[in-house]
């Protein structure tokens, strides 16, 4: 249950952008161009804003098929 305005960015481990969820579009099915990623550490970054300020966590958790 995303908030409206929170945005959450998934990258591989170079850094290339995979996907953006949103609250119209809440769910990633590990794929990319309609092509399964393989097992491996991903990483993603949380933008959300609380009173007025601009938020930002970054993590990352591993993809296992």
């Amino acid at each position: 249950n995303l908030d409206e305005k929170a945005l959450i960015r998934i990258f591989d481990r170079y850094g290339k952008f995979i996907v953006e969820l949103n609250a119209k579009n809440q769910s990633w099915d590990g794929t990319f161009n309609g092509n399964n990623l393989p097992s491996d550490d991903y990483w993603f970054t949380v933008l959300y804003a609380h009173d007025s300020i601009l938020y930002e966590y970054r993590n990352h958790f591993s993809l296992k098929r």
